[in-house]
């Protein structure tokens, strides 16, 4: 029996989601080892992200090595995942989805409401609707690893704040009493889902990675990954989605927001599980059709 080779970015926590597929994999009766690889996002740990051209920062070095036959998958965040895959390439499983939210991790007790507090995010999605909330405080970029941002939370006196998500400090045991969790910040689409890649003619590797697809998270991510596409936004766009399984309904949460906070429209749809085809594409259209989210997607994009 081949060993399935399990391309994976080296910092913590990508390596501990490597080694969850590899251990899904295994418990299949199949052999797989993890093999590391840097990417470009991790060397450059100094440029915000949405100064980068983020489509594919960190998924690049991976999808070369896929497309040249040095690993049979690749294994990702899939909310770091362009939404246009490389040519040959294709989701072909994601593990259960873990949490979905954003946190804000603290030094001390902070009363958010006081004025003029510094926090720290490179996510525009996070900023925005930070601002919209906390329009008075400001938001600097910081990049890097969980731990290494953590330090940086302790070193730097100004900084009141640094938001995270949640899966993350999960996964890596780093949730304590100085976390809260968001429950008002809408996630970015396929946050808390770990992404199984694999060369689109491989058939054999495509089969066994269904063996172990959880299909409602794939499911989700397939709509929000959908959403995001058609909003034609990118992991540098404030566009957020999240689904949710209620009994046989499913619900699509999603928003559109403005760099600086100022301007934001919302939506929910509600569907039945014979409505999921296109169902991503039919929200952002519908997200475009309410007065002024087209215009205030077109400036985002310039900016």
């Amino acid at each position: 029996m081949k060993t399935i080779r399990i391309g994976t970015r080296t910092s913590p926590l990508a390596m501990w989601q490597a080694n969850a597929v590899k251990d899904a994999l295994l418990s299949k009766g199949y052999r797989a080892l993890c093999i590391g690889i840097e990417s470009s996002g991790d060397l450059d740990l100094k440029t915000p992200l949405y100064a980068m051209g983020i489509a594919g920062v960190f998924t690049k070095e991976l999808d070369t090595a896929l497309l040249n036959d040095k690993i049979d998958i690749a294994v990702h965040s899939l909310k770091d995942v362009p939404t246009l895959l490389a040519s040959g390439l294709s989701l072909s499983a994601v593990l259960p989805r873990g949490s979905f939210e954003d946190v804000i991790v603290t030094k001390y007790a902070v009363d958010f409401i006081e004025k003029g507090l510094t926090i720290a995010s490179s996510s525009i999605r996070r900023k925005s609707q930070w601002l919209e909330r906390f329009p008075t405080h400001q938001i600097v970029p910081v990049r890097g690893n969980i731990q290494t941002r953590l330090n940086k939370l302790n070193d730097q006196k100004e900084l009141s704040g640094m938001i995270f998500a949640k899966a993350g400090l999960e996964r890596l045991g780093l949730l304590n009493e100085n976390t809260t969790t968001l429950d008002w910040m809408l996630p970015a689409p396929a946050q808390g889902i770990i992404g199984v890649f694999c060369r689109s003619n491989d058939t054999t590797i495509q089969d066994i990675c269904q063996k172990i697809n959880h299909y409602q998270t794939f499911v989700a991510a397939l709509i929000e990954r959908e959403f995001m596409y058609t909003l034609q936004g990118g992991c540098s766009v404030p566009v957020s989605c999240l689904t949710r399984f209620e009994d046989n309904n499913i619900l699509i949460e999603g928003a559109i927001h403005s760099i600086d906070g100022t301007k934001s429209y919302r939506s929910k749809k509600r569907l039945t599980n014979d409505q999921i085809i296109g169902a991503g594409a039919s929200f952002a259209n519908d997200m475009l059709a309410i007065p002024g989210a087209t215009l205030l997607m077109e400036e985002i994009r310039k900016k």
